[in-house]
C-alpha cells in the first residue's frame, strides 16, 4: 500500500476494526461467543478490504473490493441492530454510528470510481 500520504477511510476502517476486536471481546466475556464471531469476521473485513483496494490491479478490481466492503459493512450493521435489539446483549450506539459514516464513504467512493 502506498504511505505517502493519508488515507481517509483506510484510516476510519483501521480504527473501526480495533473498536470492533473491543466490542467482541467484550461480548466473548458475557458469553455471547456466536454473534461476536459473526461481528468480529464482518466488521473487520471492512478494513481488510478497503486496505486490499489500495494495491487493486485495475478499476474494476478496486470497485469490486470496494463491494465486498459495503457487503461486509451491511452484514456488520444487521450483527450490531441485533445486539442494540436484544436486551441481554452490550450495545455501543458510537460504533454503529461509525459504521454509518464509513458506509456512506465506501458509498460514495464506488460511486464515483464508476465510468460515467
Amino acid at each position: 500500500m502506498r504511505n505517502d500520504k493519508p488515507n481517509l477511510i483506510v484510516d476510519l476502517t483501521l480504527a473501526f476494526s480495533v473498536k470492533i476486536i473491543e466490542f467482541t471481546e467484550l461480548l466473548e466475556s458475557k458469553g455471547k461467543r456466536v454473534i461476536a464471531n459473526q461481528l468480529l469476521k464482518s466488521g473487520t473485513s471492512i478494513g481488510a478490504n478497503t486496505y486490499e483496494a489500495q494495491n487493486s490491479e485495475s478499476k474494476r478490481d478496486f470497485i469490486h473490493k470496494f463491494k465486498i466492503a459495503a457487503k461486509e459493512a451491511d452484514e456488520t450493521m444487521y450483527w450490531l441492530k441485533l445486539c442494540e435489539m436484544t436486551p441481554s446483549y452490550p450495545f455501543d450506539e458510537t460504533i454503529k454510528t461509525d459504521l454509518v459514516s464509513i458506509s456512506k464513504i465506501i458509498s460514495k467512493i464506488i460511486s464515483s470510481s464508476k465510468d460515467p
